[in-house]
């Protein structure tokens, strides 16, 4: 048949392009469990507590956050294990709703302090990210004192309680301080999130980890990131006064790379268990497949398509990394088409085999491209274990992960349909990219205190949302991605 004829010139190249992907993956996962066993320098309890505090600011920026910004900070004010700290809430002037409810708890706490951007938003996260940096810096004026230490977090984060001490004691000897970021548990018919907590656990349990101890650069996750003071003025004074890119569409992956260029240290804290309860950022992340592809369509856009526009393939040391972040623009498109191929050809065997007739497929499949196919099948098969285990096989198997890789390539495949590419289209044209509709949910935690549940909140335990609707401050109308 004409289509078995055209349906083996796509398998070649593509089995080829998978082969390559997997032979990569697979290097990562050889790495990772080869020096897996190396002890990361984790500090005693007591060297913990006897360490200097250094004065560290928290820096939270917002868009329409009224509903939960109060809740985030309660909680997080009232499990953080560390003294020495100020948060600084970023607000626009046009939002006056998430002002009051910043300005009724800075009233209850002192350390919180409502940052004023100059100007309407929404702008983007790196925007922001700069003015409540300049006002962190006109308190510092008033009070004649000297932040060391800035971490950014986002609305809907609950900060571990040991968060900041790990931060205060691995930034005396690294300029970035990175601590894990993990999603937080759903039910198992969450399969859109079943896809990040997968995702998640397998890149900072194997992916990151390798990374480190091959010399590759540390992106930023964009919460739970700790930055020394010395750092961010560095990063100032290279790029005119802006600590973060209030043009890129991921200014957190954008400040890893270029800290990493200018020769400063960054440090990956590993995850471990606290408890019954890993020690790390926890946070919702999307639910749906809509809010993912918008999110992931950001991804591409700021990781691959403007990380590639601003430094290429340089310097040639990064080389490696670089085309680990950038080859799903080419892998994510294939992997669909790679299963409706998988579908065509077991379709085509169980006809031919129910006639009593020879597979004609089969017949024009070189004999070398069957052991590449082979290999491909091989090496997915022990990424799923991998994957599995990063997960703890348990969870992974309840949850399906067969059928959360199935979701992610459709979540990947509409990603690339024009989506990433118009975005990357519109952002270089525009000084703040613009950034769409996002839903941030906290989860019912109990004000400190009280036990009850927070206003706003259902008896039924779920979590509250709101969608935060936004669009570019520069260029109105325009549409693009992102959650912050």
């Amino acid at each position: 048949m004409w289509l078995d004829h055209w349906v083996v010139a796509c398998l070649v190249p593509l089995a080829v392009w998978i082969l390559l992907s997997g032979l990569d993956d697979l290097f990562i996962d050889l790495v990772f469990f080869a020096t897996g066993r190396k002890q990361f320098p984790w500090p005693a309890e007591s060297e913990l507590d006897q360490a200097p505090q250094r004065r560290i600011a928290i820096l939270v920026p917002l868009w329409r956050e009224y509903r939960v910004i109060g809740r985030m900070l309660e909680h997080n004010l009232s499990v953080i294990r560390y003294e020495n700290y100020e948060i600084f809430a970023g607000v626009y002037p046009n939002d006056e709703l998430t002002q009051r409810a910043v300005g009724e708890t800075e009233r209850r706490h002192p350390r919180v302090h409502l940052a004023r951007c100059p100007h309407d938003g929404p702008t983007s996260k790196g925007d922001c990210l700069n003015w409540i940096y300049r006002r962190m810096t006109e308190y510092e004026a008033r009070h004649g004192v000297r932040f060391e230490v800035v971490v950014t977090h986002d609305a809907e984060d609950l900060i571990h309680r040991e968060s900041l001490r790990l931060i205060n004691w691995f930034s005396r000897s690294y300029d970035m301080v990175q601590v894990p970021v993990l999603p937080l548990p759903t039910g198992l018919d969450k399969f859109t999130h079943g896809l990040y907590c997968d995702e998640f656990a397998e890149y900072q349990l194997k992916d990151i980890p390798a990374r480190q101890r091959l010399g590759g650069f540390l992106p930023a996750n964009g919460v739970g990131t700790g930055f020394t003071r010395a750092a961010l003025e560095r990063l100032s004074e290279v790029h005119d006064g802006c600590v973060f890119d209030p043009e890129s569409l991921t200014e957190d992956y954008e400040n890893g790379c270029r800290l990493h260029l200018l020769g400063h240290r960054q440090v990956f804290v590993p995850i471990r268990m606290d408890g019954a309860a890993p020690a790390a950022t926890r946070e919702y992340f999307p639910r749906n497949f809509r809010s993912a592809v918008r999110q992931r369509s950001r991804w591409v856009a700021g990781i691959a398509l403007q990380g590639w526009q601003r430094h290429a393939w340089r310097p040639w040391r990064q080389i490696y990394w670089f085309w680990r972040d950038r080859k799903g623009l080419v892998g994510n498109l294939l992997s669909p088409g790679a299963n409706l191929l998988l579908v065509y050809g077991v379709c085509s065997y169980l006809l031919t085999a129910g006639t009593g007739q020879p597979w004609h497929l089969g017949s024009y499949i070189p004999f070398w491209a069957t052991r590449v196919y082979a290999i491909t099948l091989g090496i997915s098969l022990l990424q799923v274990l991998v994957r599995a285990h990063c997960t703890h096989l348990r969870m992974a198997i309840r949850r399906g992960i067969a059928v959360e890789d199935l979701l992610g390539q459709l979540v990947e495949l509409r990603r690339h349909g024009g989506r990433a590419e118009g975005v990357y289209g519109r952002a270089p044209g525009t000084p703040r990219p613009a950034v769409e509709q996002d839903r941030t949910c906290l989860p019912g935690t109990p004000h400190p205190g009280t036990g009850k549940a927070p206003a706003g909140r259902g008896s039924d335990g779920d979590e509250l949302c709101l969608d935060r609707s936004t669009r570019s401050g520069s260029a109105r109308g325009a549409r693009g991605p992102s959650d912050w």
